[in-house]
């Protein structure tokens, strides 16, 4: 009967630690929920024949924007220009591209 019992408390205490152990990760996760990571941000790179399809314009548009903006955000690797999604994004929705050459404000048409 010791044996059995003894049997019992060990399992019981293995139980317990790795209860413990799962409460302290799922905490520690639920912790960093919806904090995305500063230290390593993601970067997608697009094609600039791949721009229309993520912005939804034209490509007359993209090619008219781009002629236009030569300061667009932009990488150039072994002679393929590449748009770096989430910079792009943030300087197409800007005010830097809607200011004339002269530095004022345009104008809505």
């Amino acid at each position: 009967m010791q044996i059995e019992l003894s049997g019992l408390v060990v399992s019981m205490l293995i139980l317990a630690v790795g209860l413990g152990f799962m409460g302290y990760f799922i905490g520690d996760g639920l912790k960093n929920m919806g904090k995305p990571d500063s230290e390593h941000p993601a970067t997608n790179f697009i094609k600039k024949e791949d721009l229309p399809i993520y912005f939804s314009l034209d490509k007359e548009e993209i090619d008219d924007l781009l002629d236009k903006h030569p300061n667009a955000p932009k990488i150039i690797l072994n002679g393929t220009t590449y748009y770096p999604y989430k910079q792009f994004l943030y300087w197409l929705s800007s005010a830097e591209i809607y200011k004339s050459s002269n530095g004022h404000q345009m104008d809505n048409e």
